[in-house]
């Protein structure tokens, strides 16, 4: 086996590890939070703290592991997971609203680290093979869509008098397992040179029009899939579906999220990224009309799961194509702003997310999206017009200001 086919096994197989925790604690979070929470329209504050605990950690993160290397990177990372899952647990022993938001911001700590899985593949892999090796990892996810609601389900009621300390506690046991399959990862460390060299200035990459449309591509994608999705436990919960059907959602819609990866990389190979990602906005579109068609089951589940897919083809079309941006010496400052700004974004969805829902009602939740979506249409068609106008580049030139 060719080792960038390895590292791609290797990194999607951590990249389930991840996803089971991310998905475990969507499933639980909202609902321990409102469970401590005094004011009810904070439910989702600890799930604002994991991301915010993320934005923080993105540049640190990437900056760290261009100075000693992926593989020991991704292993602090996972370090961190078992301290934020640990206390998490002492949060629901001790009914604490407040020990629970930090226990989530260290947790978001890890996923910073976890989300350059997909940088890892790519930075490691071919120039045919990186929308693949970035595809091909994410695809692990899918693990995490039908492992993750089934054990937030078996483990929520583990301690009778403690709801959720069983699951929080079942994290700590995926970050050991995701510790020792990194050990396998085999990515050579930047060279002395690249480390020392530091490129262009940030200013100079984030206005290269490319960098633009494929920042907001993964920006608008997370933020608006994060709304809708922060706020599904909630709004099923006020509209009497049980937490077996919510899980059931969830789980689906993590499938929608990763299933497609087995296939986006070779449709972003054949059609071009700017295609993919406006297939990923009239996706994005039709998950909005299905939930404002209604609330029974199957509305959540159909707009859940197209929310999936929609974000699929946009992050993995913004991922390959912020690809185009950097030379290796750039490589860690270009994908730590891309992160920082996802998590930024993501935060102030988290917020916005229990805000909308607690005082507006699930409809508003969807149509607060739509804005977004209209913004990531313009910019994509805007760059698919100035390279349709734009005098042909040399093909061999890896970043351009396209």
């Amino acid at each position: 086996m060719e080792k960038q086919h390895r590292n791609v096994l290797v990194l999607s197989a951590t990249q389930s590890t991840l996803q089971i925790t991310g998905v475990t604690m969507i499933a639980v979070t909202g609902l321990a939070g409102y469970a401590l929470a005094d004011n009810k329209s904070f439910a989702t504050v600890p799930l604002t703290c994991y991301v915010f605990g993320s934005a923080i950690t993105t540049i640190p993160a990437s900056l760290l592991m261009k100075a000693i290397g992926r593989r020991a990177g991704f292993q602090t990372g996972t370090s961190l997971g078992m301290l934020g899952a640990a206390i998490c647990s002492l949060a629901m022993y001790f009914a604490s609203f407040y020990m629970l938001c930090a226990g989530m911001m260290v947790m978001g700590m890890y996923t910073a680290f976890g989300k350059y899985y997909r940088f890892a593949a790519a930075d490691a892999a071919s120039d045919s093979f990186r929308a693949k090796a970035i595809s091909f990892t994410l695809a692990g996810g899918i693990l995490g869509g039908i492992i993750g609601p089934e054990m937030a389900k078996r483990s929520k009621d583990l301690f009778a008098d403690h709801v959720y300390m069983g699951s929080y506690l079942s994290l700590i046991f995926v970050c050991m397992l995701a510790t020792l399959i990194l050990t396998r990862l085999d990515i050579p460390q930047l060279s002395e040179e690249d480390r020392k060299d530091s490129g262009r200035p940030l200013g100079v990459i984030m206005r290269q029009p490319v960098f633009v449309v494929a920042v907001l591509a993964s920006m608008l994608s997370y933020g608006i899939m994060n709304l809708m999705m922060t706020s599904t436990p909630l709004a099923m919960r006020a509209h009497e579906h049980p937490f077996n059907d919510a899980a059931f959602v969830l789980e689906w819609h993590i499938i929608g999220m990763y299933g497609p990866s087995f296939f986006t990389g070779s449709l972003v190979y054949r059609y071009g990224t700017l295609n993919v990602i406006l297939a990923g906005v009239v996706l994005l579109f039709v998950c909005i009309g299905a939930a404002l068609a209604g609330t029974e089951l199957i509305n959540f589940w159909t707009a859940m799961f197209l929310l999936g897919v929609g974000w699929n083809f946009m992050y993995v079309g913004g991922s390959a194509l912020l690809t185009e941006c950097y030379t290796p010496a750039e490589r860690a400052k270009t994908q730590a702003a891309n992160d920082f700004l996802i998590f930024l974004t993501m935060a102030i969805s988290s917020m916005s997310s229990g805000l909308l829902l607690n005082k507006s009602g699930w409809h508003a939740v969807n149509l607060g999206s739509i804005p977004f979506l209209l913004l990531a249409t313009a910019t994509t068609l805007w760059l698919m017009w100035k390279r349709r106008t734009s005098p042909k580049q040399d093909p061999s030139h890896h970043v351009d200001a396209k």
